[in-house]
């Protein structure tokens, strides 16, 4: 009677968990929710005055150059070649233009990958010493910072990024520090863990980590239709058949030719 008790009180605990559980959504969703945002009018206008302070003429002039690239093809994909083909374009605009490779091992702070972003060494107007400033182009860069599920406050802040990124490294690192500050308050908003390929230090390694340039002139023939080279053909013929000599007879009247040859030389063999 006892255990019967105890198995009764056991699954009214369950019940009651499931409950509990059924009531709340593990994936609370933010279209009818407004969670606070308290922090949000300060990182949106802390990322704004970043992308306005830092614009310099230079960038300007190469996101120019580069929107005009890619409205000339049809259908762009943001692939390898793409971006080869987009650093050798500017290099003909007369830009210092490479194509960097980013590949970083795993680590404490984030797992292993890998990026692609082109790079150029500009000259600034007011720079009197002839010293070149290093601009990083990235032609997919807010899509880099987007997650699933963000919370309102969050995606306002991507939705103010640009979808093609110039600028230089200082720039970028302020960048990278609000939004993932905000990505980890998103997350923990919503009640789930910051993925490691969110986090401040994986997004430093995508841009900052040491990398390596690829010849732009490479990707000379993208968007041409590459016609592999016809293979030389030529007609088959049999070999030539083998004729094998034929047996002379060494025996009979005439005596062996090797006889005949040494009567011709005036040897007699006995």
């Amino acid at each position: 009677m006892m255990g019967s008790m105890e198995e009764e009180e056991l699954m009214q605990m369950v019940h009651d968990f499931i409950e509990s559980e059924s009531s709340s959504p593990m994936f609370p969703s933010f279209s009818n929710t407004q969670l606070p945002s308290s922090n949000n009018p300060t990182q949106l206008s802390a990322l704004q005055e970043i992308l306005k302070s830092s614009e310099t003429e230079a960038a300007r002039e190469v996101v120019e150059i580069v929107l005009k690239h890619i409205r000339s093809k049809s259908d762009v994909q943001k692939t390898s070649d793409f971006k080869k083909w987009l650093a050798m374009r500017l290099q003909m605009n007369g830009f210092n233009a490479s194509l960097c490779q980013t590949c970083w091992l795993n680590s404490t702070e984030c797992p292993r990958g890998n990026y692609e972003y082109i790079d150029i060494n500009v000259m600034e107007n007011n720079n009197e010493n002839g010293d070149t400033v290093r601009l990083i182009v990235d032609i997919d860069f807010k899509s880099q910072f987007e997650v699933a599920r963000p919370t309102p406050s969050y995606k306002e802040l991507t939705d103010a990024l640009p979808s093609i990124f110039v600028g230089t490294e200082d720039k970028l690192k302020n960048i990278i520090s609000v939004l993932c500050s905000a990505a980890k308050q998103s997350f923990r908003d919503a009640g789930l863990h910051v993925p490691p390929w969110r986090t401040t230090a994986y997004m430093h390694s995508k841009w900052l980590s040491a990398s390596h340039k690829v010849t732009a002139t490479n990707a000379a023939g993208f968007g041409r239709e590459n016609r592999a080279a016809k293979p030389k053909v030529s007609r088959w013929a049999p070999p030539n058949p083998m004729v094998k000599p034929k047996r002379r007879d060494l025996s009979g009247g005439g005596g062996s030719a090797l006889s005949s040859q040494f009567s011709n030389m005036g040897i007699n063999c006995c």
